[in-house]
């Protein structure tokens, strides 16, 4: 159990909690929730030991590994290569050089000697730990891991100074799916992952036994996962028993009771206060009147959090465009020998709201960046229609501000129809409130900048938005606020984004690259996996059916005697397999018994004191010990794989 005690937390004048208390039994399943400056990375930091509280006491269960996924990048050795750096970040590597020393050391030492003993037996705990970590298949494990996050084979080579900052966050992830957590802690993990890597990660969660705390705005994610949402609110923790849809109906709930007794204690009130101030002088009511001053004094007054200030944030009114909004006709695209894409062909139209979807690298930026005239093609053409006025967000797009200025004056700086009043209020649903509208841009965090930079975009007078990533910096309201924004735009949306939550309730239309290719959906979101798994599905089955209806005609009588062969000859094939599968197996157990008796006549020995003064002796056992355990490791191995490739019809099997 993780235990938080008292614990206070501030920074200068500001108190982000006070006197918080948390439990949190092993095997929870917990988001973190809370509006943007609340405090939710600074507790995570703390729980892990990276921030020290005021006052207070944090307690970890003991023996317990901890893996920490921080919101921020966190730069990675230059001089490694990716599955080098994942074996260190692990563990494993530290427990090979231990077993290693151990191994260097028992052979200096006298095997009469107590130091020889100890040694040996520091050995057999590193042996059993590196066993545990899952030392052995390693190599296996990693590669899986990468692929689900959506890695290459050719990437588990490269150094990781080559990736870039998105695929350098899936580095540190995998590192801590891999290093056998007890306790996992991640802070936006959806930012840097595409569809199909967080669809491959929350399944790996789900079959994850130990602890996860997870702070996320991807609402599908934390409602697939979480049994229990806390709230950081007020410098106070508040917890809700369900995933995050139910968080949000119970918190009306709870609100509404608290606004309902709230208003039934003021009324008592106001009773008793009339009453106190109609009898306060009546010497046959003093008594009654003393009670009452004392039952207000005790009263505890109910609070209710104060509802936050509605906030409407819109785009200026959009001059009309042609129909034809945009015209991409054979359009290809290459980096040296990398073939992005080739021969696209579609057109968007007036109004429509369309997401660009596919996996990290199969294009989708590039083209977002080819349609706004950021880059150029290989071949192929984009054409703008009539009248078009582009306006373009990437993660890039805060390169483009004035780092002289001040958060306000940058925003005071964009030509727009708005006023001043405006601007403001567009600032502070962007969540640049107070003196943060002071700030110079120098100091600003990649997601502040990330946010001024789309908040600009509002103010332009644009009739066609081309938006790559826009809600990875956004806390939950005010991407419901962007998205209503959207949704009354009247211009013609074309928008890169992994939020299935967000994409689902505002697209219309879907687009998705796979195979250097399009697909084109014409629906919502949900429509669009519906959709694909089923063309997918129709696909395998027209293939069959064509590779059976390309085999010779024959007749009937020849086809049901051919049938009636090819199923003896099939039952012949699995009895044959079977059987020799079997034999294998029973091969496999038995050398599995002979060298574990082996391993006990071993282990016996080097508890033999005659045995012990036998340093020569004791070496030589130590070697076939080593050996022992790991032929154990690989007919482990076999025997399981012999087990699952037996077939269910095996007749030969109970």
């Amino acid at each position: 159990m993780i235990s938080l005690e008292n614990v206070s937390i501030g920074f200068q004048e500001r108190v982000l909690f006070d006197n918080l208390n948390w439990r949190i039994p092993r095997g929870s399943r917990i988001g973190l929730v809370g509006n943007n400056g609340t405090g939710k990375t600074t507790l995570f930091r703390s729980i892990v030991g990276l921030v020290l509280p005021d006052k207070g006491n944090i307690a970890l269960p003991r023996n317990q590994r901890i893996g920490y996924l921080p919101q921020d990048l966190i730069e990675l050795k230059s001089n490694i290569d990716l599955i080098s750096y994942l074996k260190e970040k692990s563990g494993i590597t530290k427990l090979e050089h231990s077993l290693k020393a151990c191994e260097e050391h028992l052979t200096s030492l006298s095997a009469e000697s107590k130091a020889y003993l100890a040694a040996f037996k520091k050995y057999e705990q590193i042996t059993n730990l590196f066993e545990h970590r899952g030392g052995y298949t390693f190599s296996t494990q990693a590669h899986k891991v990468l692929k689900g996050l959506g890695f290459r084979e050719k990437d588990f080579t490269r150094q990781c100074t080559e990736f870039s900052g998105g695929w350098k966050m899936r580095i540190i992830l995998a590192s801590i799916l891999l290093s056998s957590p007890d306790i996992i802690l991640l802070d936006e993990p959806t930012n840097h992952l595409d569809t199909e890597s967080l669809e491959w990660l929350e399944n790996w969660l789900l079959n994850f036994s130990g602890t996860i705390l997870v702070i996320s705005h991807d609402r599908y994610f934390m409602d697939k996962l979480m049994t229990q949402i806390a709230e950081l609110a007020h410098q106070r923790l508040t917890l809700y028993q369900g995933n995050f849809s139910y968080y949000l109906e119970e918190k009306d709930k709870r609100h509404e009771l608290l606004q309902k007794e709230a208003k039934n204690q003021q009324e008592k009130i106001a009773k008793t206060e009339t009453f106190i101030e109609r009898f306060r002088y009546k010497n046959t009511k003093a008594t009654q009147v003393q009670s009452r001053i004392k039952m207000l004094e005790k009263m505890q007054i109910v609070k209710i959090d104060k509802t936050p200030k509605k906030v409407a944030i819109y785009f200026p009114k959009c001059p009309r465009s042609g129909d034809q909004v945009v015209s991409v006709e054979n359009l290809a695209k290459e980096y040296e020998e990398i073939k992005v894409f080739n021969g696209l062909t579609f057109t968007l139209h007036r109004g429509e709201r369309v997401a660009l979807v596919g996996v990290n690298g199969a294009g989708k930026s590039t083209l977002s960046r080819l349609i706004s005239k950021r880059e150029r093609p290989t071949s192929g053409t984009v054409h703008l229609g009539h009248k078009v006025n582009l306006a373009f967000f990437s993660q890039e797009s805060s390169d483009n501000l004035n780092y002289n200025h001040s958060v306000l004056e940058e925003i005071s700086a964009e030509p727009s129809s708005m006023t001043s009043g405006e601007r403001r209020n567009l600032l502070g649903a962007f969540l640049f409130s107070g003196d943060d509208v002071y700030k110079p841009i120098s100091v600003l965090s990649g997601g502040e900048k990330s946010r001024l930079s789309l908040a600009k975009i509002l103010m332009q007078e644009s009739n066609f938005l081309i938006l790559d990533e826009p809600t990875n910096h956004l806390d939950i309201i005010t991407k419901e606020l962007f998205q209503q924004a959207l949704l009354k735009y009247s211009g013609t949306i074309l928008i890169v984004s992994h939020d299935r939550f967000f994409l689902d309730n505002l697209i219309s239309r879907v687009i998705e690259i796979r195979d250097g290719r399009i697909y084109d959906y014409p629906g919502n979101y949900s429509y669009f996996i519906e959709k694909r798994n089923q063309l997918l599905a129709e696909t395998n089955e027209r293939n069959l059916y064509i590779k059976k209806t390309e085999q010779p005609k024959q007749s009937a009588k020849t086809s049901d005697k051919l049938r009636k062969q090819k199923e003896a000859e099939e039952r012949n094939r699995i009895y044959r397999q079977n059987k020799d599968v079997l034999n294998r197996l029973k091969l496999a157990e038995e050398e599995i018994k002979l060298i574990e008796k082996n391993k006990v006549d071993i282990e016996n020995q080097l508890c033999d004191p005659i045995v012990l003064k036998d340093s020569k002796k004791v070496q030589n056992l130590m070697i076939d010990l080593k050996k022992y355990n790991q032929e154990l490791v690989n007919l482990n191995k076999t025997q399981k794989q012999l087990i699952l490739s037996l077939s269910k019809d095996n007749p030969l099997i109970d």
